[in-house]
């Protein structure tokens, strides 16, 4: 089982009179990366909730919103006149040096950090034990998601691996008719370079035999099958651990012996069974980069 990284979740609660509700948003990212759009007074506990998301969530781009309705909202938060009064002096005074429209001043202030404060700095216990059931709540509803498109991946996936192993068989038959063609080629060009009663026949099978054993492609095609087995054994896995990483090795791995293969086959009809497999990888290659 694989969990995408692209995902939406939602939880809802209540403590007292306020409704709270929190909502996270995934994309794909090399590294986990958390921005929190909360209410002031919520901050305090950002450092404590990233830990807990990341425990829950495990890898991606998170955007986590947490809000509450309006009007416990304006029961929360109230207006720091003093504040307001101070920058609203400075601004006027700069107005009257400066003369600039002062529309969209009161907007401006109202931004300002600390202008609007909540009443009661701190969060109760029970309020926070709230807070982290409804985050719990959006990261199951994210999980959920995040399977349900997962699967649809998983079965794009296997198709992807199954088509390069198909790829694979059809090598073996052109492999007696590839090395029949090689020594023919060798012994022409040793022909025509030498004259054919000047060629040390023992010699030169020595050389052919070396020649062979360089472009064997026996060990590239084992090693292959055995990346492609490994990688479908990886999908089919129940567990929903962090496997996307070990899928991208896995990737690299099944590229590098596929290169291999290429530049052994000396071969057209191998080559393009190669350019089919690099066409399958490359659609890999995209799929493993979105997933957890």
């Amino acid at each position: 089982m694989i969990l995408s990284m692209t995902g939406f979740g939602e939880g809802k609660g209540s403590y007292k009179n306020k409704s709270i509700t929190v909502e996270i948003k995934s994309l794909n990212g090399k590294t986990t990366d958390i921005r929190f759009k909360s209410p002031a007074n919520y901050r305090e506990k950002e450092l404590e909730l990233r830990k807990f998301i990341i425990g829950h969530a495990l890898r991606g781009k998170f955007d986590v919103s947490i809000t509450f309705d309006a009007a416990s909202a304006a029961e929360e938060f109230g207006l720091n006149k003093a504040l307001f009064k101070k920058y609203w002096n400075e601004l006027d005074s700069l107005k009257k040096e400066l003369k600039f429209d002062q529309d969209g001043v009161v907007a401006a202030i109202l931004r300002i950090p600390n202008v609007v404060q909540a009443e009661d700095g701190g969060i109760p216990d029970a309020e926070w034990k709230v807070i982290k059931k409804t985050t719990k709540a959006a990261l199951d509803s994210l999980k959920k998601f995040r399977m349900e498109d997962g699967k649809g991946m998983m079965k794009d996936l296997s198709k992807n691996v199954k088509s390069i192993q198909k790829c694979l068989r059809g090598v073996k038959p052109y492999e007696k008719e590839r090395v029949t063609r090689l020594k023919a080629k060798m012994e022409k060009n040793l022909s025509d370079y030498l004259g054919k009663q000047n060629v040390d026949k023992n010699r030169y099978e020595q050389e052919v035999i070396f020649y062979l054993e360089k472009l064997d492609i026996n060990e590239e095609k084992v090693r292959l099958g055995q990346h492609c087995k490994f990688f479908l054994e990886l999908l089919e896995d129940k567990s929903t651990e962090a496997k996307g990483k070990k899928l991208a090795f896995i990737g690299q791995e099944i590229g590098r012996e596929i290169n291999t293969l290429g530049a052994k086959a000396q071969h057209s009809d191998i080559q393009k069974l190669v350019v089919t497999m690099k066409d399958e990888l490359e659609r890999i290659k995209e799929q493993v980069a979105n997933i957890v």
